[in-house]
């Protein structure tokens, strides 16, 4: 029976081992961050981290977009259901059930100049990224010119949360994969139709 147990306490161990090993690796990376001197960057990321609070500017291109009658309006039909989707999954499941503790600033030295409200909720996923990410992922699958440039702003936007240092790398890589799933139910809803011009 002890044998039993210990074989059983092995994976669980060797789980443990690994899970810790990549919270210090996403804790070195966050405070590589920290200690990077940006002065150039700082404000520009700081402002646009801000921009992103409930998903302002995600709600801001999707509100041109449906003035245009078409692909343009079903992107934004797409793009405005991911983000709803990203932000309930993250917000009301992943941080509730993950509960991981925000980063601390002043332990990392993260410089004023970067700092932005810390948020109260918890730090996992990041809901920002996810959001931003959905949006990207579900306008650029209808809309494909838009791919690129709402892509980098996605990277932005999620970068801009360790910057600021408001999240871990970790938070805004798993909210990135949040948003492109959440964006996957989203396209699945808002079937595009045929398009009478192929073949």
């Amino acid at each position: 029976m002890a044998d039993e147990d210990t074989a059983t306490d092995r994976p669980r161990s060797t789980a443990a081992a690994v899970l810790g090993d990549l919270r210090a690796i996403d804790g070195a990376l966050y405070a590589a961050v920290a200690a990077t001197p940006t002065p150039t960057l700082d404000r520009a990321l700081r402002r646009l981290s801000h921009a992103a609070d409930h998903s302002k500017i995600s709600f801001a291109v999707a509100a041109g977009l449906a003035l245009v009658p078409g692909r343009p309006r079903r992107a934004a039909l797409a793009g405005t259901g991911a983000v709803a989707l990203a932000s309930v999954a993250a917000n009301l499941f992943g941080k509730r059930m993950v509960r991981r503790r925000r980063p601390d600033r002043e332990q990392a030295r993260v410089v004023v100049d970067r700092h932005v409200p810390m948020p109260q909720s918890a730090s996992f996923p990041s809901g920002h990224t996810a959001s931003a990410a959905a949006f990207a992922t579900a306008v650029g699958v209808v809309l494909p010119a838009a791919a690129v440039p709402l892509g980098a702003l996605a990277v932005a936007v999620g970068y801009s949360r360790v910057h600021t240092g408001v999240h871990y790398p970790g938070d805004v890589a798993a909210g990135a994969v949040l948003g492109l799933a959440a964006a996957a139910v989203s396209l699945a809803v808002v079937r595009l139709p045929p398009d009478r011009h192929s073949g």
